[in-house]
Protein backbone atom coordinates (compact mmCIF):
# COMPACT_ATOMS: atom_id res chain seq x y z
CA UNK A 1 0.00 0.00 0.00
CA UNK A 2 1.23 3.45 -0.87
CA UNK A 3 1.03 4.66 2.73
CA UNK A 4 3.70 2.19 3.80
CA UNK A 5 6.19 3.96 1.59
CA UNK A 6 5.90 7.10 3.66
CA UNK A 7 6.44 5.88 7.19
CA UNK A 8 9.70 7.75 7.42
CA UNK A 9 8.51 11.09 6.12
CA UNK A 10 7.99 12.53 9.60
CA UNK A 11 11.07 10.99 11.15
CA UNK A 12 12.80 14.34 11.37
CA UNK A 13 9.83 16.30 12.72
CA UNK A 14 11.10 16.69 16.25
CA UNK A 15 14.72 17.15 15.22
CA UNK A 16 13.76 20.11 13.02
CA UNK A 17 11.32 21.68 15.48
CA UNK A 18 13.83 24.24 16.69
CA UNK A 19 14.63 25.51 13.19
CA UNK A 20 10.95 25.64 12.35
CA UNK A 21 10.23 27.63 15.48
CA UNK A 22 12.93 30.08 14.50
CA UNK A 23 11.33 30.46 11.08
CA UNK A 24 7.95 31.26 12.67
CA UNK A 25 9.08 34.72 13.69
CA UNK A 26 10.17 35.46 10.12
CA UNK A 27 7.00 34.18 8.49
CA UNK A 28 3.68 35.57 7.44
CA UNK A 29 0.80 35.56 9.93
CA UNK A 30 -1.62 36.39 7.10
CA UNK A 31 -0.51 33.26 5.27
CA UNK A 32 -0.89 31.38 8.55
CA UNK A 33 -4.53 32.43 8.70
CA UNK A 34 -5.11 30.56 5.46
CA UNK A 35 -3.31 27.48 6.80
CA UNK A 36 -5.45 27.64 9.94
CA UNK A 37 -8.54 26.90 7.83
CA UNK A 38 -7.39 23.28 7.96
CA UNK A 39 -7.70 23.50 11.75
CA UNK A 40 -10.91 25.52 11.97
CA UNK A 41 -13.17 22.47 11.73
CA UNK A 42 -11.99 21.44 15.20
CA UNK A 43 -10.43 24.55 16.78
CA UNK A 44 -11.48 28.16 17.30
CA UNK A 45 -9.29 31.20 17.91
CA UNK A 46 -9.99 34.89 18.30
CA UNK A 47 -12.63 36.89 20.12
CA UNK A 48 -15.31 34.71 21.66
CA UNK A 49 -13.51 31.45 20.75
CA UNK A 50 -14.93 28.40 22.52
CA UNK A 51 -13.96 24.75 22.74
CA UNK A 52 -15.13 22.65 19.80
CA UNK A 53 -13.90 19.18 18.88
CA UNK A 54 -10.56 20.52 20.08
CA UNK A 55 -9.78 23.22 22.65
CA UNK A 56 -9.86 26.93 21.80
CA UNK A 57 -6.42 28.27 20.95
CA UNK A 58 -6.36 31.79 22.39
CA UNK A 59 -3.12 32.29 24.35
CA UNK A 60 -1.92 28.86 23.29
CA UNK A 61 1.70 30.03 23.10
CA UNK A 62 3.03 29.98 26.63
CA UNK A 63 0.20 27.75 27.86
CA UNK A 64 0.70 24.49 29.72
CA UNK A 65 -0.40 21.48 27.67
CA UNK A 66 -3.87 20.34 28.70
CA UNK A 67 -4.54 23.67 30.36
CA UNK A 68 -7.85 24.89 28.87
CA UNK A 69 -10.58 24.83 31.48
CA UNK A 70 -13.65 22.82 30.57
CA UNK A 71 -12.06 20.78 27.79
CA UNK A 72 -11.72 17.01 28.22
CA UNK A 73 -8.15 16.19 27.24
CA UNK A 74 -6.65 12.78 26.60
CA UNK A 75 -4.70 11.21 29.43
CA UNK A 76 -1.33 11.58 27.61
CA UNK A 77 -1.95 15.31 27.12
CA UNK A 78 -2.78 15.81 30.80
CA UNK A 79 0.30 13.85 31.82
CA UNK A 80 2.47 15.89 29.42
CA UNK A 81 1.23 19.12 30.97
CA UNK A 82 1.87 17.75 34.44
CA UNK A 83 5.37 16.90 33.31
CA UNK A 84 6.05 20.48 32.31
CA UNK A 85 5.20 20.61 28.58
CA UNK A 86 4.61 24.23 27.56
CA UNK A 87 3.30 25.17 24.13
CA UNK A 88 5.95 27.40 22.63
CA UNK A 89 6.98 27.85 19.01
CA UNK A 90 9.42 24.94 19.24
CA UNK A 91 7.05 22.44 20.85
CA UNK A 92 4.11 23.49 18.66
CA UNK A 93 6.22 22.94 15.55
CA UNK A 94 7.04 19.40 16.64
CA UNK A 95 3.44 18.63 17.58
CA UNK A 96 1.81 20.08 14.48
CA UNK A 97 4.27 18.32 12.16
CA UNK A 98 3.03 14.92 13.37
CA UNK A 99 0.73 14.97 16.43
CA UNK A 100 0.50 11.21 16.90
CA UNK A 101 4.25 10.75 16.74
CA UNK A 102 4.94 13.67 19.07
CA UNK A 103 2.43 12.41 21.65
CA UNK A 104 1.29 8.81 21.45
CA UNK A 105 -2.36 8.51 22.42
CA UNK A 106 -3.34 12.11 21.65
CA UNK A 107 -6.98 12.69 20.68
CA UNK A 108 -5.85 14.87 17.78
CA UNK A 109 -6.08 12.68 14.67
CA UNK A 110 -4.87 15.35 12.24
CA UNK A 111 -2.11 13.90 10.05
CA UNK A 112 0.13 16.94 10.46
CA UNK A 113 1.48 19.81 8.38
CA UNK A 114 4.16 18.63 5.98
CA UNK A 115 5.41 21.98 4.69
CA UNK A 116 7.83 23.94 6.87
CA UNK A 117 6.39 27.25 5.68
CA UNK A 118 2.88 26.16 6.68
CA UNK A 119 4.11 25.23 10.16
CA UNK A 120 5.95 28.49 10.65
CA UNK A 121 3.08 30.57 9.25
CA UNK A 122 0.34 29.01 11.34
CA UNK A 123 2.43 29.39 14.51
CA UNK A 124 2.98 33.03 13.61
CA UNK A 125 -0.78 33.40 13.17
CA UNK A 126 -1.52 31.80 16.55
CA UNK A 127 1.05 34.12 18.13
CA UNK A 128 -1.17 37.08 17.23
CA UNK A 129 -3.78 35.67 19.64
CA UNK A 130 -1.31 34.92 22.44
CA UNK A 131 -0.49 37.59 24.99
CA UNK A 132 3.22 38.02 25.48
CA UNK A 133 4.18 36.23 22.27
CA UNK A 134 6.46 38.17 19.96
CA UNK A 135 4.56 39.38 16.90
CA UNK A 136 5.50 37.70 13.65
CA UNK A 137 7.72 39.77 11.40
CA UNK A 138 6.61 39.40 7.83
CA UNK A 139 9.32 38.72 5.29
CA UNK A 140 9.88 41.56 2.81
CA UNK A 141 8.02 40.86 -0.41
CA UNK A 142 9.18 41.84 -3.86
CA UNK A 143 6.90 44.40 -5.45
CA UNK A 144 4.58 42.73 -7.90
CA UNK A 145 5.18 43.92 -11.45
CA UNK A 146 1.94 42.67 -12.91
CA UNK A 147 -1.41 41.45 -11.73
CA UNK A 148 -2.71 38.00 -12.55
CA UNK A 149 -5.35 38.35 -15.20
CA UNK A 150 -6.47 34.73 -15.30
CA UNK A 151 -5.97 31.46 -13.47
CA UNK A 152 -4.02 28.67 -15.20
CA UNK A 153 -6.20 26.07 -16.90
CA UNK A 154 -7.04 23.25 -14.52
CA UNK A 155 -5.39 24.92 -11.56
CA UNK A 156 -8.36 26.59 -9.89
CA UNK A 157 -12.07 25.99 -9.49
CA UNK A 158 -12.63 29.62 -8.55
CA UNK A 159 -14.10 31.76 -11.31
CA UNK A 160 -12.12 34.74 -12.65
CA UNK A 161 -12.95 38.14 -11.17
CA UNK A 162 -16.18 39.40 -12.76
CA UNK A 163 -16.09 42.42 -15.01
CA UNK A 164 -19.05 43.82 -13.07
CA UNK A 165 -19.08 43.29 -9.32
CA UNK A 166 -22.31 42.39 -7.59
CA UNK A 167 -22.17 45.60 -5.55
CA UNK A 168 -22.02 47.58 -8.79
CA UNK A 169 -24.95 45.80 -10.44
CA UNK A 170 -27.99 47.86 -11.29
CA UNK A 171 -30.51 48.03 -8.44
CA UNK A 172 -33.98 46.99 -9.65
CA UNK A 173 -36.81 49.52 -9.48
CA UNK A 174 -39.68 47.06 -9.22
CA UNK A 175 -41.67 46.47 -6.02
CA UNK A 176 -41.45 48.24 -2.71
CA UNK A 177 -38.20 46.81 -1.40
CA UNK A 178 -36.48 46.54 -4.81
CA UNK A 179 -35.51 42.93 -4.11
CA UNK A 180 -34.06 40.68 -6.78
CA UNK A 181 -32.05 41.36 -9.90
CA UNK A 182 -30.81 39.48 -12.92
CA UNK A 183 -27.80 37.33 -12.01
CA UNK A 184 -24.50 38.40 -13.54
CA UNK A 185 -22.98 36.02 -16.06
CA UNK A 186 -19.92 35.68 -13.83
CA UNK A 187 -22.11 34.76 -10.84
CA UNK A 188 -23.83 32.03 -12.83
CA UNK A 189 -20.48 30.71 -14.02
CA UNK A 190 -19.16 30.52 -10.45
CA UNK A 191 -22.13 28.38 -9.35
CA UNK A 192 -22.53 26.30 -12.51
CA UNK A 193 -19.88 23.71 -11.70
CA UNK A 194 -21.90 20.48 -11.56
CA UNK A 195 -20.43 17.40 -13.25
CA UNK A 196 -22.76 14.87 -14.92
CA UNK A 197 -22.22 11.10 -15.14
CA UNK A 198 -21.36 11.47 -18.82
CA UNK A 199 -18.52 13.84 -17.93
CA UNK A 200 -20.27 17.02 -18.99
CA UNK A 201 -19.06 19.88 -16.83
CA UNK A 202 -15.63 18.42 -16.06
CA UNK A 203 -12.92 21.09 -15.98
CA UNK A 204 -9.57 20.64 -17.67
CA UNK A 205 -7.04 19.08 -15.36
CA UNK A 206 -5.23 15.98 -14.15
CA UNK A 207 -3.81 14.38 -11.03
CA UNK A 208 -2.07 11.15 -10.02
CA UNK A 209 -2.69 8.66 -7.23
CA UNK A 210 0.63 9.61 -5.61
CA UNK A 211 -0.28 13.30 -5.64
CA UNK A 212 -3.71 12.51 -4.20
CA UNK A 213 -2.12 10.50 -1.41
CA UNK A 214 -0.17 13.56 -0.25
CA UNK A 215 -3.26 15.79 -0.37
CA UNK A 216 -5.43 13.19 1.37
CA UNK A 217 -2.97 12.82 4.24
CA UNK A 218 -2.91 16.57 4.80
CA UNK A 219 -6.51 17.54 4.12
CA UNK A 220 -8.75 14.47 4.53
CA UNK A 221 -7.23 11.83 6.81
CA UNK A 222 -8.16 13.71 9.98
CA UNK A 223 -11.81 12.74 9.37
CA UNK A 224 -11.71 9.87 6.90
CA UNK A 225 -8.69 7.98 8.26
CA UNK A 226 -5.37 7.21 6.58
CA UNK A 227 -6.93 4.55 4.36
CA UNK A 228 -10.46 5.89 4.01
CA UNK A 229 -11.65 3.75 6.91
CA UNK A 230 -13.35 6.70 8.63
CA UNK A 231 -12.56 8.26 12.01
CA UNK A 232 -15.17 8.00 14.75
CA UNK A 233 -18.50 8.76 13.03
CA UNK A 234 -17.03 10.36 9.91
CA UNK A 235 -17.87 8.64 6.59
CA UNK A 236 -16.02 5.55 5.41
CA UNK A 237 -14.72 6.00 1.87
CA UNK A 238 -13.17 2.63 1.06
CA UNK A 239 -13.95 -1.04 1.41
CA UNK A 240 -17.36 -2.58 1.94
CA UNK A 241 -17.29 -4.68 -1.22
CA UNK A 242 -19.82 -7.56 -1.11
CA UNK A 243 -21.62 -6.11 1.94
CA UNK A 244 -24.69 -4.59 0.23
CA UNK A 245 -26.77 -7.72 0.82
CA UNK A 246 -25.82 -7.92 4.47
CA UNK A 247 -27.83 -6.55 7.39
CA UNK A 248 -25.39 -3.69 7.84
CA UNK A 249 -24.00 -2.79 4.41
CA UNK A 250 -20.90 -0.59 4.19
CA UNK A 251 -21.82 1.96 1.54
CA UNK A 252 -18.58 3.39 0.19
CA UNK A 253 -17.36 4.78 -3.13
CA UNK A 254 -16.09 1.32 -4.06
CA UNK A 255 -19.05 -0.73 -2.86
CA UNK A 256 -22.10 1.45 -3.49
CA UNK A 257 -21.62 4.68 -5.46
CA UNK A 258 -22.59 4.35 -9.14
CA UNK A 259 -20.73 7.21 -10.84
CA UNK A 260 -17.26 8.68 -10.46
CA UNK A 261 -18.64 12.08 -11.43
CA UNK A 262 -20.41 12.22 -8.04
CA UNK A 263 -17.08 11.80 -6.26
CA UNK A 264 -15.42 14.58 -8.23
CA UNK A 265 -18.40 16.93 -7.99
CA UNK A 266 -18.89 16.44 -4.25
CA UNK A 267 -15.21 16.82 -3.34
CA UNK A 268 -14.88 19.86 -5.58
CA UNK A 269 -17.78 21.82 -4.14
CA UNK A 270 -17.80 20.78 -0.46
CA UNK A 271 -14.40 19.51 0.67
CA UNK A 272 -12.30 19.75 2.74
CA UNK A 273 -14.69 20.16 5.64
CA UNK A 274 -14.64 23.74 6.86
CA UNK A 275 -12.68 24.98 3.83
CA UNK A 276 -14.85 24.14 0.83
CA UNK A 277 -13.81 25.25 -2.70
CA UNK A 278 -10.19 25.67 -1.61
CA UNK A 279 -8.89 22.79 -3.75
CA UNK A 280 -7.70 23.35 -7.30
CA UNK A 281 -9.19 21.28 -10.11
CA UNK A 282 -5.93 19.33 -10.42
CA UNK A 283 -6.02 18.55 -6.68
CA UNK A 284 -9.58 17.24 -6.99
CA UNK A 285 -8.52 14.98 -9.86
CA UNK A 286 -5.64 13.70 -7.72
CA UNK A 287 -7.89 13.06 -4.72
CA UNK A 288 -10.44 11.27 -6.90
CA UNK A 289 -7.65 9.09 -8.31
CA UNK A 290 -6.47 8.27 -4.80
CA UNK A 291 -10.00 7.32 -3.68
CA UNK A 292 -10.15 4.96 -6.67
CA UNK A 293 -6.84 3.50 -5.52
CA UNK A 294 -8.10 3.00 -1.96
CA UNK A 295 -11.02 1.02 -3.40
CA UNK A 296 -8.82 -1.06 -5.72
CA UNK A 297 -10.61 0.31 -8.77
CA UNK A 298 -7.13 1.27 -9.99
CA UNK A 299 -4.00 -0.43 -8.69
CA UNK A 300 -1.18 1.60 -10.24
CA UNK A 301 0.28 4.23 -7.93
CA UNK A 302 1.29 6.25 -10.99
CA UNK A 303 -2.23 6.21 -12.48
CA UNK A 304 -3.22 9.68 -13.66
CA UNK A 305 -6.88 10.71 -13.81
CA UNK A 306 -7.77 13.56 -16.14
CA UNK A 307 -10.66 15.05 -18.05
CA UNK A 308 -9.58 13.00 -21.09
CA UNK A 309 -9.77 9.53 -19.47
CA UNK A 310 -12.38 10.23 -16.77
CA UNK A 311 -15.24 8.50 -18.61
CA UNK A 312 -13.19 5.34 -19.05
CA UNK A 313 -13.41 4.63 -15.31
CA UNK A 314 -16.46 2.67 -14.14
CA UNK A 315 -17.35 2.05 -10.50
CA UNK A 316 -18.20 -1.56 -9.55
CA UNK A 317 -21.82 -0.92 -8.54
CA UNK A 318 -22.92 1.15 -11.53
CA UNK A 319 -24.90 -1.70 -13.12
CA UNK A 320 -27.05 -2.10 -10.00
CA UNK A 321 -28.57 1.36 -10.39
CA UNK A 322 -31.58 1.60 -12.69
CA UNK A 323 -33.42 4.45 -14.35
CA UNK A 324 -36.36 5.80 -12.36
CA UNK A 325 -39.34 4.50 -14.34
CA UNK A 326 -42.18 5.79 -12.20
CA UNK A 327 -43.52 7.80 -15.12
CA UNK A 328 -44.28 4.50 -16.86
CA UNK A 329 -46.64 3.39 -14.11
CA UNK A 330 -50.29 3.27 -15.11
CA UNK A 331 -51.60 6.32 -13.29
CA UNK A 332 -48.68 8.39 -14.63
CA UNK A 333 -48.63 7.04 -18.17
CA UNK A 334 -52.44 7.31 -18.55
CA UNK A 335 -52.52 10.55 -16.57
CA UNK A 336 -54.97 9.02 -14.13
CA UNK A 337 -55.46 9.93 -10.52
CA UNK A 338 -53.77 7.46 -8.15
CA UNK A 339 -56.03 5.09 -6.23
CA UNK A 340 -57.11 6.62 -2.95
CA UNK A 341 -59.83 4.14 -1.87
CA UNK A 342 -60.00 0.83 0.00
CA UNK A 343 -57.06 1.93 2.13
CA UNK A 344 -56.20 0.09 5.35
CA UNK A 345 -58.41 1.44 8.09
CA UNK A 346 -55.98 0.98 10.95
CA UNK A 347 -53.32 3.65 11.58
CA UNK A 348 -49.78 2.89 10.46
CA UNK A 349 -47.49 1.47 13.09
CA UNK A 350 -43.72 1.20 13.33
CA UNK A 351 -42.49 -2.37 13.35
CA UNK A 352 -38.77 -1.72 12.90
CA UNK A 353 -36.31 1.00 13.76
CA UNK A 354 -34.01 2.24 11.02
CA UNK A 355 -30.86 1.03 12.75
CA UNK A 356 -29.85 -0.92 9.66
CA UNK A 357 -29.71 2.34 7.74
CA UNK A 358 -27.62 3.87 10.52
CA UNK A 359 -30.28 6.53 11.06
CA UNK A 360 -31.35 5.65 14.58
CA UNK A 361 -29.50 3.82 17.37
CA UNK A 362 -29.75 0.05 17.61
CA UNK A 363 -33.14 -1.07 18.87
CA UNK A 364 -33.52 -2.65 22.27
CA UNK A 365 -33.82 -6.42 22.42
CA UNK A 366 -37.31 -7.42 21.36
CA UNK A 367 -38.00 -4.28 19.28
CA UNK A 368 -36.08 -5.44 16.17
CA UNK A 369 -36.79 -5.89 12.47
CA UNK A 370 -39.72 -5.35 10.20
CA UNK A 371 -41.18 -2.41 8.33
CA UNK A 372 -43.88 0.21 8.48
CA UNK A 373 -47.27 -1.33 7.81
Amino acid sequence: MLKSLKVGLFAGALATATSLAGNALAQDAAAGEKVFKKCAACHAVGEGAKNKVGPQLNNVIGRTAGGVEGYKYSKPMIEAGGGGLIWEAETLAGYLANPRKFMKGTKMSFAGLKKEDDLANVIAYLATFSEGAEPAAEEPKAEETEQKSETPSGNSSVAAAPATLAKDAEVPSHGIFHLGRVALEEEITAWDIDVRPDGAGLPKGKGTVAQGDEIFAEQCAVCHGDFGEGKDRWPVLAGGQDTLTKERPEKTVGSYWPYLSTVYDYVRRTMPFGNARSLSDDEVYALTAYILYLNDVVTDEEFELSDSNFNEVRLPNEANFIVDNRTEETHYADKKEPCMKDCIAEPAKVTMRAAVLDVTPDSEEGEGGGSIE
